[in-house]
């Protein structure tokens, strides 16, 4: 897929002031500190389109890009580390679980991962969530640049281990990295591939 335009569209603060067009929509989420905005900025050839900062967790509300005039890609708040009170914490955990579950639109959730860790608990937690809930989801490992190309492998396939202690079968996977623009055709394709199939 070739990414001719990718323009902000909205914030939303929650799922009903999305936008009302009934394109298809895929979510990228991760813990506060994943590389999310940098990866979004790779996968759409703009170093501005999503704001990446120094300090993690600096998304707060549903962020809607549109790409090529159709389809979205949605820019969700990160979990985990970013300092903030229980009563903001829940709220955007109630915003985010509301956009997935009931917004209609949406046909992927892209869930990133630093390769650099071991599996986290957090992480897991909410691949298990969207399992229960039966939503289609991707995982994308992050930074792999920071690591050689053999231990990358090898913690993806522990990652992989851990998953099939629980899952009969494991979702699409793909190893990124925002610097060396590793893994876009793959994502891209990927979402291309969907796009083509929602369209049927």
């Amino acid at each position: 897929m070739e990414i001719k335009k990718a323009e902000f569209s909205l914030s939303a603060p929650m799922v009903s002031a999305c936008p009302k067009d009934n394109k298809p929509e895929y979510a990228f989420i991760g813990r506060s500190n994943v590389g999310k905005s940098s990866l979004i900025n790779m996968l759409t050839n703009n170093k501005r389109l999503a704001k990446t900062s120094s300090t993690p967790g600096k998304t707060l509300l549903i962020n809607h890009f549109i790409i090529n005039n159709e389809w979205y890609l949605v820019d969700l708040p990160g979990y985990g580390f970013a300092k903030r009170s229980k009563k903001e914490i829940d709220r955007l955990d109630q915003m985010i679980r509301g956009y997935i579950l009931q917004r209609e639109q949406l046909v992927n959730v892209f869930v990133l991962v630093d390769i650099r860790l071991e599996p986290q608990k957090i992480d897991l937690e909410f691949i298990e969530w969207l399992g229960l809930s039966s939503i289609p989801f991707s995982i994308v490992f992050t930074k792999a640049d920071k690591l050689s190309a053999s231990k990358a492998t090898q913690m993806v396939e522990a990652y992989k281990k851990t998953l099939l202690d629980t899952w009969e079968e494991l979702p699409p996977i793909f190893i990124t990295s925002a610097e060396k623009r590793q893994g876009r055709d793959e994502v891209l394709d990927y979402i291309d591939q969907i796009n083509k199939e929602v369209g049927k």
